[in-house]
Order: structure tokens, then C-alpha cells, then sequence
């Protein structure tokens, strides 16, 4: 029986984002293959991870492209990226607190585009009088990532209700990058 890859990084992933640690025979057994069967496919941790980093920044820069990130108002552009990244959140929660994929000379570009759309975003809403021009981009580019992952988390320990994933995200964010407006 042939063993589809992508259900073996999805079951990574899932058990993963909930348990770092994770053996790799956790990861088999989680997955519904023998350790023998995923070592075939995966050398190693390491390369499981490095194939889980792929598959994450697939998803989230096809969450980008999702959330047309021009259109509109850029409070809008950030709502929809929250709510197109969704389904890969324990997977960007458990990939930006890897620290073995951010150490070193060799860390993935496709990391450094994703920044920098999400950057641009913010910027742009600070151009516009959206956002509060006081934060730096970048700041709040990892403030949204903190904010993605401990939602993640939180919804899968069972302390907030997973519907409430984009409104818990985007409502903490954007209430401390609003502009306000001085009378």
C-alpha cells in the first residue's frame, strides 16, 4: 500500500502542534504507519521537520494569495489573512517556535517573503491612518504570528471555542495597532 506523504506531514503536524516533543514512533503511530515506513520517508526529526516547514509555507503564502492583500483597506486584507490561514495555524504555531528552522545561515527565503507581504500590510495601513504608526511593521508582523499561534493553542487545550479563532485573533491585534484618533 502506497503511503500518501501529505496525510503523514498532516498527522505530524496535528500531533506536533500539540505536542512538540513528539517521538518519531509517536509521529508513526499518529500518522497510522510503522516507524520503518516514515524513516523510508523521513531520515530523521529533522528532515520531518524541514518537510513540515514546506508544507507551511505553502499553506500560509497560499493563505496570502487568498486574502488579497491590496484590496481594500488593509484592516480588511488582515482579516481575511486570519481567516485564510486558519486551518494552518497549529502549523504555523508549531513552525515559528521551531527554532531549528530560524538558527544559522540556512534559514528558508519562503520565511523572509512571508514577512515581508505581511510587513507591507501593516505598513500600508499606517500609510493609509489605519494603523497606529508608532509600532514598527515587523513588530507587528510577529505580534500577529504570537497571536495565531497562542489562539491555536488555546483552542486545541479547549480554553476558548474554536469559531472564535479569527474574532479572538483579530480583535486583539488590531485593538492595539488601531490608530486612534485624538479629538
Amino acid at each position: 500500500m502506497a503511503v500518501d506523504r501529505d496525510h503523514v506531514l498532516r498527522a505530524a503536524a496535528a500531533l506536533l502542534t500539540r505536542r512538540a516533543t513528539a517521538t518519531m514512533d509517536e509521529v508513526a503511530r499518529a500518522a497510522g504507519i510503522g516507524r520503518a515506513t516514515l524513516h523510508r520517508h523521513f531520515a530523521g526529526r529533522d528532515a520531518l521537520v524541514r518537510a513540515l516547514e514546506a508544507l507551511g509555507l505553502r499553506e500560509t503564502e497560499a493563505a496570502l494569495d487568498a486574502a488579497r492583500l491590496d484590496d481594500g483597506p488593509a484592516e480588511g486584507a488582515l482579516r481575511r489573512f486570519v481567516a485564510a490561514v486558519e486551518p494552518a495555524a497549529g502549523l504555523l504555531a508549531f513552525l515559528v517556535t521551531e527554532n531549528q528552522l530560524f538558527e544559522g545561515d540556512d534559514v528558508h527565503e519562503g520565511w523572509s517573503r512571508i514577512d515581508g507581504r505581511i510587513s507591507a500590510l501593516f505598513r500600508r495601513g499606517q500609510e493609509r491612518g489605519e494603523f497606529r504608526i508608532d509600532l514598527p511593521p515587523a513588530w507587528l508582523t510577529e505580534a500577529l504570528y504570537g497571536l495565531i499561534g497562542a489562539c491555536a493553542w488555546s483552542i486545541q487545550d479547549g480554553r476558548v471555542a474554536a469559531r472564535d479563532f479569527q474574532y479572538l485573533t483579530c480583535e486583539l491585534l488590531l485593538g492595539g495597532a488601531r490608530r486612534s484618533v485624538r479629538t
